[in-house]
């Protein structure tokens, strides 16, 4: 007797290809959230419906529905933008959202919060109209945004890496017209005349993330993605080519509390094609999820769960008969660096490439750092381009000598230029979390700051306040603030309470594993405060806090995630 299918299966086949009835729930006045199918449906469109989670109680007292507003998730390739661009999502930012705040993602593009049901036609045809930026897949069980390495170093590798992403983000585009009918007052198409060759009418059984890497940088934390392609690199400087890519398949951090049957896992690095070949192995590998994924369980359905069902040969033999090419031996590569470069590049193009830190990604004008201002007077003299990265930070890319000076001196006056800010601040990193995501189980966003400040705290208190340590905190266990990959890991239990994972590294490439569980504030600092201070005394020569904590026995390290992870 086969399984019943998840519910979301029904949703997305009875949808007429993503159109549902969210005109009716768009014009439905007498309530700011949509029908229960469309709330599902409506992710595919870039929109995730949510409410002010501590406006709850207060309006629950008033007699009135949740304060329902939506997260608007821009599509946005390798995360550039003109400056003509940023200062129309600056504008609409400031005029249609409740929040007023940009907020740079963890998938290397932007986010609205807080624009109420009636705002969000004109949401989105400003975007569109006005700048040119869409918002379709980049949410729902499709390919979402394509990332990419955003460091400006190796500036003409860099722009065919970009076009890379962009070309696969278009190629996995929808067919179905709903997006533009439903948004954009397009005009109506018969069903007849639609058809998804890639997605047919089921999509995919689960998200599905797509990132492109340019070591020695591993920016784009490729054991966060489903499908992953390394570039491999000959010669050096001016002569530096990228002969193809290393295809890394069934990488993902998401897991659920108590179930030992879920588990992040890096990925398989199914061998070498070259740079014309991608696009066939990336369809393949999609329509293989497409096929062979698991549709009963919402849990158990993204790639990594379909390799560990079917058999890591199997998936590779059935990508490559999909695809009619045949991976060879794996490229060499190393990654050496994570994060973002913090400051100013010259790349090989002879232009300046200024990398901003902003801290959560959160960019709005607080006291004494209005961000959000400062930006939208560099991007009124900006010539160049700016750049989202996937660390929620901005590169000011392109800037000719000229303008070095005014652009830096404008950076520092709205602090985006801080002196003061530590490498452990640049390299701690949150979800949003609390109040709005409906998943959240702890702080993450809002708890970030205060936790960078106590980490900041114990390095200086154990004499080591130049060093720094990889630091991440999501507020569920599903994986967006990628704490799975960090050295300190912490994972949303509670309110105030968190599971406390250590032993990643700095490059990206292993697992933590779970240290305490289900721990306060407080026990979090001092448990840190005697870890570090060990770390301080013990420690081999420019040994990193993940790779003591594991030499150390202080946690045991994660080699094959589906077996000994929960162990």
């Amino acid at each position: 007797m086969s399984q019943k299918l998840h519910d979301n299966e029904r949703i997305k086949i009875e949808s007429n290809f993503l159109r549902g009835k969210l005109v009716e729930g768009l014009n439905d006045t007498t309530t700011g959230s949509f029908p229960s199918d469309e709330v599902q449906l409506v992710k595919f469109h870039g929109l995730y419906q949510q409410d002010d989670r501590d406006r709850r109680a207060e309006r629950k007292k008033q007699k009135l529905e949740p304060l329902y507003s939506f997260l608007l998730r821009a599509r946005l390739p390798g995360g550039v933008l003109t400056p003509q661009q940023w200062l129309e999502v600056d504008r609409v930012a400031s005029e249609l959202t409740d929040a007023g705040s940009i907020r740079i993602t963890t998938r290397q593009t932007f986010q609205y919060h807080g624009i109420f049901k009636r705002n969000l036609k004109s949401v989105f045809q400003e975007l569109k109209f006005k700048a040119n930026i869409d918002a379709i897949f980049t949410a729902g069980d499709v390919n979402r945004n394509t990332i990419c390495t955003s460091n400006p170093e190796q500036s003409v590798l860099h722009t065919e890496i970009y076009e890379l992403s962009k070309a696969i983000s278009e190629h996995f585009l929808p067919k179905s017209n709903a997006y533009a009918e439903i948004w954009l007052d397009g005009e109506k198409v018969l069903d007849t005349q639609e058809n998804e060759p890639i997605y047919q009418n089921i999509f995919l059984p689960r998200k599905f993330k797509i990132a492109v890497a340019l070591p020695p940088y591993n920016d784009v934390d490729i054991h966060a993605n489903d499908l992953n392609f390394i570039a491999i690199i000959d010669g050096e400087g001016d002569d530096a080519k990228i002969t193809g890519y290393n295809v890394v398949v069934g990488a993902g951090l998401g897991m659920t509390h108590g179930d030992k049957t879920t588990f992040p896992r890096l990925g398989d690095d199914f061998g070498f094609i070259p740079v014309d070949k991608v696009m066939e192995i990336a369809e393949a590998v999609v329509t293989t999820q497409r096929d062979l994924g698991g549709r009963v369980s919402r849990s158990h359905a993204r790639t990594k769960y379909t390799l560990e069902t079917h058999g890591i040969e199997t998936f590779k033999k059935e990508v490559e008969k999909r695809s009619g090419v045949t991976f060879a031996a794996p490229g060499e590569y190393e990654f050496t660096e994570r994060g973002d470069r913090i400051g100013w590049v010259k790349g090989i193009d002879n232009k300046w490439h200024l990398t901003v830190f902003i801290e959560n990604g959160r960019i709005l004008d607080f006291d004494g750092k209005p961000l959000k201002s400062g930006l939208n007077k560099i991007a009124k003299v900006h010539t160049g381009t700016f750049r989202m990265t996937a660390n929620q930070n901005l590169v000011i890319a392109e800037i000719e000598e000229s303008q070095k000076d005014i652009i830096e001196k404008m950076a520092r006056e709205c602090g985006l230029i801080d002196d003061g800010t530590t490498d452990q601040r640049k390299y701690s990193m949150a979800c949003v979390a609390l109040p709005t995501c409906p998943l959240a189980m702890a702080e993450a966003e809002r708890y970030l700051p205060a936790l960078t400040d106590d980490v900041e705290g114990l390095l200086e208190k154990h004499g080591i306040a130049k060093d720094k340590i990889i630091l991440r905190i999501t507020g569920c266990p599903n994986g967006c603030g990628r704490s799975m990959l960090a050295e300190i890991g912490l994972i949303g239990k509670a309110p105030g309470r968190y599971n406390l994972y250590l032993g990643g590294n700095t490059n990206g490439t292993r697992l933590p594993k779970m240290y305490q569980e289900n721990i306060d504030e407080a026990t979090i600092v001092a448990t840190l405060d005697d870890l570090i201070g060990r770390w301080a005394k013990e420690r081999n020569e420019e040994e990193c806090f993940g790779d003591f904590t594991i030499r150390a026995g202080i946690v045991k390290e994660v080699v094959i995630a589906a077996k000994d992870f929960h162990d």
